[in-house]
């Protein structure tokens, strides 16, 4: 894969957010066609299709959105367990046939019991994260076998497993999600970008340090890159974009007041360690490091990527750069009002951090240079 610096936006099924109820048909192909437009044009590299046991198949999505545009790559968010794990790298592999080679895989264990159930997933996250592993070594086996192979392992057995389709570039690239130490050691083996949330700096320090600690056990330590999750929140200046966070607020409670389907936030909860991470750093302060806002995710229970950065475009981007300090090189940013945040993303931010990180990596090879002389 590729080290360069990556932006990844958003597909919904229609126009919605955690401060607008959902407007249009539950799949609005106007707006799938529009916002997906929008984000190739704003200059996005990728958009993540999100997974829910409510949700439309993102399937048919992404096969909707890659016919819609000409460049714009997917990012395919997938749950193992509810398909064979032979039938899902046909799957994939067919529609990245589509695609022309625009197809990559969001792994997602599942962090929620309750969700899993819904769908008739019964088995703990310890066991779900187990099962992904031997579900990722036979999808691998799929893509890449030139011959029939057998497969044994702890969740699957097949016999005599080819696919006459293959991804275009021989495999996918594979992102992964999960914040736990089971999450992680799986990740380590399968990831070749680990998704991180919208941390504080010093968390996303420690994360990458486990992330590729684990990876060394499988000497991929130099092949596992880092993406993560924002929801930046732009103004002219550092004082309209905190009284744009503000609005933001207000709507939030306004909705989630009126809206049934938002359970309220419940001591204990969630589940899964990524939002538990999430509403820890939320707890010790209002805003985290220079400008990382985390009030959605505290009202939402941080069930999703809910922290933002706020400031001035100039200001955001001097934060994520902190962030490609550390390591990420992906940066998966989605506003409140997503296609109108996606536009001003694509002329007030992207090309700004672009233009910083070449700036930034110039002056680091004319360093280099100067120091081996």
């Amino acid at each position: 894969m590729s080290n360069t610096l990556q932006f990844v936006g958003f597909i919904g099924s229609q126009d919605g957010s955690e401060t607008r109820p959902g407007s249009g048909p539950i799949i609005d192909r106007d707006y799938i066609g529009t916002v997906a437009r929008a984000q190739e044009y704003a200059g996005f590299d990728r958009v993540l299709i999100a997974h829910s046991s409510a949700s439309p198949d993102g399937f048919q999505i992404a096969a909707y959105a890659v016919q819609q545009t000409e460049r714009l790559k997917i990012l395919l968010a997938h749950r193992p367990g509810f398909v064979a794990p032979t039938l899902a790298a046909r799957q994939l592999a067919s529609l990245d046939q589509f695609s022309q080679g625009r197809l990559a895989v969001h792994i997602i264990s599942g962090g929620s019991d309750e969700e899993q159930q819904r769908d008739g997933d019964f088995l703990n996250k310890t066991e779900r994260y187990a099962r992904t592993d031997d579900y990722l070594d036979v999808v691998r086996k799929v893509w890449t076998s030139t011959a029939p192979f057998d497969h044994d392992g702890p969740y699957y057995k097949s016999r005599g497993s080819q696919s006459y389709v293959k991804p275009v570039n021989g495999t996918l690239p594979i992102y992964f999600g999960g914040s736990s130490d089971e999450a992680i050691a799986v990740a380590g083996r399968h990831a070749d970008v680990y998704a991180l949330w919208g941390e504080p700096l010093d968390d996303v320090r420690e994360t990458i340090a486990k992330v590729r600690a684990a990876a060394a056990l499988h000497g991929r330590q130099d092949h596992v890159q880092f993406s993560l999750s924002l929801r930046p929140i732009l103004g002219r200046t550092e004082e309209e974009a905190w009284a744009k966070a503000d609005r933001i607020l207000e709507q939030a409670k306004q909705l989630r007041a009126t809206q049934s389907t938002f359970r309220p936030v419940r001591a204990g909860e969630p589940q899964n360690v990524g939002s538990q991470r999430l509403l820890a750093a939320a707890a010790a302060g209002k805003v985290r490091d220079k400008r990382l806002w985390t009030e959605i995710a505290a009202l939402t229970g941080a069930l999703g990527n809910s922290t933002s950065l706020v400031g001035t475009p100039e200001q955001v981007t001097e934060s994520l750069l902190d962030y490609y300090d550390l390591g990420v090189r992906t940066f998966l940013i989605r506003g409140f009002d997503p296609l109108v945040d996606a536009i001003e993303y694509g002329r007030d931010l992207i090309p700004l951090v672009r233009q910083a990180v070449v700036a930034r990596e110039a002056g680091q090879g004319a360093t280099t240079a100067v120091a081996a002389e």
